[in-house]
């Protein structure tokens, strides 16, 4: 006999195992009864005899609530009507707890008691499927950047400075002085560029946005590759080949969490290289055309990322946005001062942008005047005026949220099912 999880049972196939895990479901009759295992790595059918595992056993194992906790012994057979194909003919239990009173049930629940209850929902397929889906983004993400030679350079979580503004930040005392916590890990990766060429940072980011969309956490997590060297038209050229590769190899990887989830994959295999790319104006003019303009020099709002991502069967890239809706520190259009030179990767279904990134400005005396207009204190930042200052380059980089990659490819409404426990302006508990 030997250890098994359920995920590898077809290895065992015709032998006699231990499964340890918890109830998740059971049916029962006088003589025989089907609990369903999961271990955390799947679920499996059981078929317990009291004929074979006696009186005693059958009706303990008969009265346990759902979540107990116990092991099974059994032989493995295939059976294709089964999910999964394989059943687990029940020896013997041993029952580690009688759970009982296991509050998320099989009826309809609000998602206030299921986010309230979060630690005990994240039990349930559904959103055991979501969040390995949100594994495979993280290791083909790392894979992506690993496998072409990025260094993972980590940015700092506490900052002296906002790299847009301290209005979304959230401040601590910090030994007498105030820190923030991060939201963006951008402005290290640019030193980190300059040392090694290409860099990446890859954990939490905080927003102190109050917001309350199902878009918005206040906390989440975000890929920033950064290289230096790079232009826009190398911005954009990286992340579209990024995207591509990291949704190939959820999807190739995926598939059964995608199904769990009722995914249309077909959606998620059209993300094929090239695609579209458009200029604010000329993304503006096709927005004139379908009925939902643009307020001169605005940024776009989710109703207008929808509008035009209707238009395409793929990802589509918008760039040269105006100025006065970018960062301090993108470069200008030396075409147009009017416009930056940025970019935001817009996913299609209406899960809007997903990639914003561009070329970053490295010209000493034009970064220091866009400080002073955006009312920034130069002070914290002469460190990264630094980098303009010895031996400054073209460089650029983007940035990307992982859970909106992940409400993406999963076809989810909500991002807080997109994160083991989320954080939003009304929520810190779980």
């Amino acid at each position: 006999m030997s250890s098994a999880t359920i995920d590898r049972i077809g290895e065992h196939e015709g032998g006699e195992v231990t499964l340890k895990g918890w109830l998740y479901s059971l049916r029962s009759s006088g003589k025989i009864a089907f609990p369903q295992l999961r271990d955390g790595t799947g679920t499996i059918q059981c078929v317990a005899k009291r004929a074979v595992i006696g009186d005693d056993a059958f009706d303990t194992l008969r009265h346990l609530g759902q979540e107990s906790s116990l092991s099974i012994t059994g032989t493995v057979h295939a059976d294709e009507r089964a999910q999964g194909g394989y059943e687990l003919q029940v020896t013997g239990i041993e029952v580690f707890q009688d759970a009982s009173g296991y509050p998320v049930t099989k009826k309809e629940h609000g998602p206030a008691f299921l986010h309230d209850h979060r630690h005990l929902w994240i039990r349930s397929k559904r959103q055991q499927a979501i969040l390995r889906i949100r594994h495979l983004c993280v290791r083909a993400i790392r894979d992506y950047f690993d496998d072409r030679d990025y260094l993972l350079f980590d940015s700092p979580m506490f900052t002296p400075n906002a790299c847009e503004g301290t209005s979304t930040l959230f401040g601590t005392e910090y030994f007498g002085k105030t820190a923030y916590l991060t939201q963006s890990g951008q402005l290290y990766q640019e030193a980190g560029a300059m040392a090694f060429g290409k860099t990446y940072c890859f954990g939490p980011t905080f927003r102190a946005e109050k917001s309350s969309t199902r878009r918005h956490l206040t906390e989440f997590w975000m890929v920033e590759p950064e290289v230096a060297y790079a232009d826009l038209d190398d911005v954009m050229d990286l992340a579209e080949d990024f995207l591509v590769e990291v949704v190939a190899y959820v999807v190739e990887k995926g598939r059964k969490h995608l199904e769990t989830l009722e995914r249309d994959i077909s959606v998620l295999e059209r993300v094929q290289k090239p695609f579209p790319r458009m200029s604010y104006d000329e993304a503006c003019a096709q927005l004139e055309e379908l009925g939902e303009p643009v307020d001169k020099d605005s940024d776009f709002g989710s109703p207008h990322e929808t509008k035009l991502t209707q238009q395409y069967d793929r990802p589509i890239m918008v760039h040269r946005y105006p100025s006065v809706v970018k960062a301090f520190y993108f470069k200008e259009d030396p075409e147009d001062s009017a416009r930056a030179m940025g970019v935001d990767v817009l996913a299609p279904e209406g899960y809007g942008e997903i990639i914003g990134g561009g070329q970053r400005e490295d010209d000493l005396d034009v970064l220091v005047q866009k400080i002073a207009d955006h009312e920034l204190p130069q002070e914290f930042f002469e460190w990264f005026l630094d980098l303009r200052r010895y031996g400054s380059v073209p460089h650029g980089g983007f940035g990307l949220g992982l859970e909106r990659l992940v409400c993406w490819v999963c076809g989810i409404h909500h991002i807080r099912e997109s994160i083991p426990f989320p954080r939003t302006i009304d929520r810190l508990v779980p």
